[in-house]
Parts: C-alpha cells; sequence; structure tokens
C-alpha cells in the first residue's frame, strides 16, 4: 500500500471509532462529507480492503486491443528487428498505418524481448590495446586542466605529449588555456627537439577535430592544417577509453608534478615551463619502457625556421578589395599600390596571424607590404591616408563607430583565434626590452654621453 491509502485507512477508522469527525477527515483528505460517509460504511462491512481501488488489478479501459498488439510486434519481428522503437514507430505510422505511442511501442518490444532498456545493458568492456612498437610512431596528446600551483596562481593546463611505445614523456607545457595556438607552440617544440612522428592520438576537441553537425565535414582545424603541412597524421579516438594512456600519465602527473613543483617552489607558469626539462628526465627515467623494436620513427625536419614559422601561423584568406583593402579582425589593411600589387584587385591573400601577435600577407609565395588602419587602437588623428583610398577608409571607420554604439564596448572579432598566447610572448619581450614591442616608435637620444 502507498502512504496515501494507508493515511485513509487510518483516517477512517478514527472516524468509525470516533476520534474525529467525518467533516474533519473530509478536510484533511480534500473529499467531501458524504464520500467519507461512504468509505466508512465500506470499511465496517469489508475492512480495509474495502478502501482499496476495485480498479486495482484490471485492465485499463484505454489499453489497446491484443489482436493490434499482435499484429504490431508480428511486423516488428519481419521489418524491424533491429530498429530502435523511435524509428520503428516512425516506420509502423509511415508504411502501415499503425497508430500507437512510441513508450506503448517501446514497452511491447521489451516485453517481447525486442529491445533492451539502457539502464539494463551491461557496460561495454574496454579490452586493453597492445602499445606500438617503435618509438615515434604514434604520439598521445592531451590537455590536463587542473590546480597545478595549488592556488599559488591561477588553475592553468598542462599540454602532455606521451610516447605510446615506451610510455616516455616526450613534451611538457603548461598554458592558460586549450587552445589552437597554444598547441601550436607546444608541437613546435617537439618537432625541434624530436623530429617528426608518424602520427599524434588525440581527443576529439575542438582544436582538432571539426564536428560532424558542421556542413563541410572535410575541413581541417587550423592545428589539422598544421599537421598536414608537416605531413603528420592525426588521429582522434572514439572514446576516452581509446586513449588510457595519456589519462593514467595525467593522473601521476596531478599528483607527482604537484608535489615536485610545491617543493621547487614553483609559483608561476613561466619557472614551471623552464624547470620542467628536468621533470621530463627524471619521469622517463622512472617509469619509460623500452620499445619493443629500436628504430626511431621520428623524422627529420627539412623545413627552415622561416618555413616553420608560417605553417605553425593562424591562416585566413581575404579577398581584396578594388582599392587593394580587406578587414581582418576588426583592422584594415592597406596593400602598398605597388606597379605590381595593382594587378590583384579581386584576388585572395593569405592572412598569416603569428602566436607573437604579429601579422603577415602572402599572395602565392610572395609576401606582401601593407599598412593598417585600426579604429580599436589609439591612432594619431592626422595619420596619412591616401587618396585613392579613403573612402575605404571612411567607410570601414563609420562601420566600426556604429558598432561601438550599439555594443556600447570596443573588442576584437570573437572569430578570431585566442589572444593568449600572444599577450604572453608580448608580455615577454617588454620584460626584456619595451623597444622591441614598438622599435618604430623607438627614438635615440640625441644627448651625448
Amino acid at each position: 500500500m502507498t502512504d496515501d491509502e494507508l493515511q485513509r485507512i487510518k483516517l477512517i477508522q478514527d472516524i468509525c471509532e470516533k476520534r474525529i469527525t467525518g467533516v474533519d477527515a473530509a478536510r484533511i483528505l480534500n473529499l467531501s462529507s458524504r464520500q467519507i460517509y461512504r468509505l466508512a460504511k465500506r470499511f465496517l462491512e469489508f475492512g480495509s480492503s474495502g478502501l482499496l481501488s476495485l480498479k486495482r488489478g484490471r485492465p485499463s479501459n484505454h489499453r489497446h486491443d491484443d489482436k493490434l498488439k499482435l499484429h504490431t510486434l508480428a511486423l516488428v519481428h519481419e521489418y524491424y528487428t533491429d530498429f530502435g522503437p523511435t524509428l520503428a514507430h516512425e516506420k509502423l505510422t509511415e508504411l502501415h498505418g499503425i497508430h500507437v505511442a512510441v513508450e506503448t511501442l517501446r514497452q511491447w518490444m521489451i516485453a517481447d524481448g525486442l529491445w533492451m532498456p539502457h539502464a539494463k545493458r551491461k557496460p561495454r568492456i574496454y579490452q586493453p590495446r597492445h602499445r606500438r612498437d617503435c618509438l615515434g610512431e604514434l604520439i598521445q596528446i592531451d590537455g590536463s586542466h587542473h590546480d597545478w600551483f595549488e592556488g599559488r596562481s591561477d588553475k592553468c593546463c598542462l599540454l602532455v605529449y606521451i610516447d605510446d611505445a615506451t610510455g616516455r614523456l616526450m613534451n611538457l607545457r603548461f598554458s592558460e588555456t586549450e587552445s589552437a595556438f597554444d598547441y601550436m607552440v607546444a608541437t613546435r617544440e617537439y618537432i625541434e627537439q624530436h623530429g617528426k612522428p608518424s602520427a599524434f592520438y588525440s581527443d576529439r576537441h575542438a582544436v582538432f577535430h571539426v564536428s560532424k553537425r558542421d556542413a563541410q565535414t572535410d575541413r581541417l582545424t587550423q592545428f589539422g592544417r598544421v599537421l598536414n603541412d608537416l605531413n603528420i597524421e592525426l588521429i582522434c579516438a572514439n572514446s576516452s577509453q581509446a586513449k588510457g594512456r595519456v589519462e593514467r600519465a595525467n593522473k601521476t602527473l596531478q599528483d607527482r608534478l604537484v608535489k615536485e613543483m610545491r617543493l621547487q617552489g614553483i609559483d608561476t607558469i613561466e619557472q614551471a615551463n623552464v624547470w620542467l626539462p628536468d621533470f621530463i628526465a627524471d619521469f622517463n627515467q622512472r617509469f619509460a619502457k623500452p620499445a619493443c623494436y629500436p628504430k626511431d620513427m621520428h623524422r627529420t625536419v627539412r623545413e627552415t625556421p622561416e618555413d616553420l614559422d608560417d605553417i605553425f601561423a593562424w591562416h585566413e584568406i581575404r579577398k581584396l578589395s578594388k582599392s587593394l583593402t580587406f578587414q581582418y579582425d576588426k583592422v584594415l589593411y592597406l596593400i602598398d599600390p605597388t606597379e605590381e600589387n595593382s594587378r590583384l584587385t579581386q584576388e585572395a591573400v593569405k592572412v598569416l596571424d603569428y602566436p607573437d601577435g604579429t601579422i603577415a600577407i602572402q599572395y602565392g609565395h610572395r609576401k606582401l607590404e601593407f599598412k593598417i588602419f585600426d579604429k580599436l587602437a589609439d591612432v594619431d588623428q592626422g595619420q596619412v591616408v591616401d587618396n585613392k583610398r579613403l573612402g575605404a577608409v571612411l567607410k570601414f571607420a563609420q562601420e566600426k563607430q556604429q558598432e561601438f554604439e550599439q555594443q556600447h564596448k570596443r573588442s576584437r572579432s570573437k572569430s578570431a583565434p585566442k589572444r593568449t598566447a600572444q599577450q604572453r610572448a608580448i608580455q615577454q619581450l617588454r620584460e626584456i626590452n619595451p623597444v622591441l614591442i614598438h622599435p618604430e616608435d623607438f627614438k635615440p637620444s640625441t644627448k651625448k654621453g
């Protein structure tokens, strides 16, 4: 019996024994006095069982006919044995004119053994995968978000590169976020130290994988394009269990690395990145295993440093206007109107956005000289603009002013790459020498020493 039924029996018994009036019982049970006295009469005649609903145990008046149920299940057995209830319901409705609720069909299929509820299914078993044979054949990469500095600094992300064949830590790097630029910086460190591996193995993070819901599923992410240019394969795991080695390494690092940094007095990302090679050497000496075969699958990096700079930049395509201008990240770029460049109107150029915040514009294999007109920056009101492009500059300025009036704030484009890596690089340059940030602003002293 339910609690409501037990309460009703207790109150009706109290009425019969005159411990409570029928009016009070009716108010408590939210029933009419006539119904209360009718229940009391049934209690005196049949006892507590007389208060139970007479419909209990009887089939519903709204149930489907047994013939319909048998006919429906026969169709499912014949045509739709491997269909789920929802899809089977659609086909039965469209092709056979059978109209029953999806939940009704689901219960029929469960009772007939045609469908297993998810709650009763056995968990999928993931058996361990054999390690790869050689060093550099498959490198697992992952980002581990954790309070690495135990409150001494903000929470951050550790980018982990671990070799599948040996379990060796190939590279570690702390970053504020898990962005494409952060992976680009860490991957360049990796290939400059070890060479190019055969493949990277990652999860389906947006840095590595374009969602299937995207209309153009053949597109590459920026990081995927970098690996494609370097001829390195990128493989995305179907489940978290598939990359168990790097997951176990993350748990070990969240224990050991945190304590080691506490002992070393390391409190910032910059300090940690300088010290990490010492930790990697000690970790590999303790935990790395020999590969099945001694061959190293890393390939030599044949690209020049300048080529690597271009590869590890953020690439965007823009189309030049008739006045040799285009917009990128809310900045108007003006290509120098030389005789050679004058033939590039309406042509597509590639914008290279480097991790340190600098920009280059490339057409084919040629870098183009340019000037910028940035309404988001503090610009000189008397800046010089070519007459032929004054209209484009004014139009751009008006668009930015209109946008500012609507949003009441100035901000960069949300579709542009994250700037955390750039800001960190610029801050490091500023600490070394402020002149390195804006060399054009440097004015030598005229005073004699």
